[in-house]
């Protein structure tokens, strides 16, 4: 799936995203619901941000990861587990420097295999080229896993993550 996001580029730098667990369901651009193996997600885009709502007999919650701007923001941690609602939750970042011509290289690869994937949505601003938000969603195991891609062609940046909920 792929959404044109209609609004300014604005989270514009990599190191301003904060992750947030259990906020409230956050307004988004682009709206992909997904059922996997009785789950229901809600893949959401923010913009150059996103909000994955997980829904289940057991429990909901929610991953945020954005450019709130107020209130108290947690950094992108390397690597986090903990238990949520019921659900054994994994997340792990990776923030990559890429010089120009391999960025632009890395971002068509990654629209293409994220439109391409059953469970992916992208999210493009017009006129800002290479400025992509990206989720996947899949079983995974015991569970459901989910990717997330947010790349920041004004500083060569891609941030990914990983996120599991078994």
């Amino acid at each position: 799936m792929h959404a044109e996001l209609t609004t300014a580029y604005t989270d514009t730098r990599a190191d301003a995203l904060g992750w947030y667990l259990g906020l409230r369901p956050i307004r988004p651009l682009a709206l992909r619901p997904l059922e996997l193996d009785g789950v229901r997600l809600e893949l959401r885009l923010l913009g150059a941000s996103h909000q994955v709502l997980v829904h289940a007999p057991r429990g909901v919650f929610s991953e945020t990861v954005a450019c709130l701007g107020s209130g108290p923001r947690v950094p992108l941690p390397a690597r986090a587990a903990q238990r949520v609602d019921g659900w054994d939750y994994e997340f792990t970042s990776l923030v990559e420097y890429l010089p120009d011509d391999r960025f632009e290289a890395r971002v068509r690869c990654l629209v293409a295999s994220v439109e391409s994937h059953p469970g992916g949505m992208v999210g493009a601003y017009p006129g800002v080229p290479n400025a992509v938000t990206a989720i996947t969603a899949e079983h995974c195991g015991p569970g459901i896993g989910w990717w997330t891609w947010h790349t920041y062609p004004q500083e060569g940046r891609i941030v990914s993550t990983r996120s599991r909920a078994t």
